[in-house]
């Protein structure tokens, strides 16, 4: 799966999933301040990213992501 793929897929999961507007869906945005992404929010994306990309994140790594580019490169990295 290439990055534009990873992309593509977190950026719609982000739109359906979490009601997040396009616009703010950048690769710099920070998740918990430009996105609103709260703990609970990482609890649904650990069965989403399971569902979308085959494998099951592990909590306490994912939570270091702190933009969307971190957390693209931690999917890119276990798929």
């Amino acid at each position: 799966m290439t990055r534009q793929e990873i992309e593509q897929k977190v950026t719609n999961f982000l739109i359906e999933d979490f009601e997040i507007e396009q616009e703010l869906i950048r690769q710099d945005s920070l998740l918990k301040t430009d996105l609103g992404i709260d703990s609970l929010d990482f609890v649904d994306i650990v069965v989403i990213v399971e569902r979308e990309f085959g494998f099951k994140p592990q909590a306490v790594e994912l939570k270091q992501a702190k933009t969307l580019s971190d957390f693209c490169d931690y999917i890119a990295q276990h798929v």
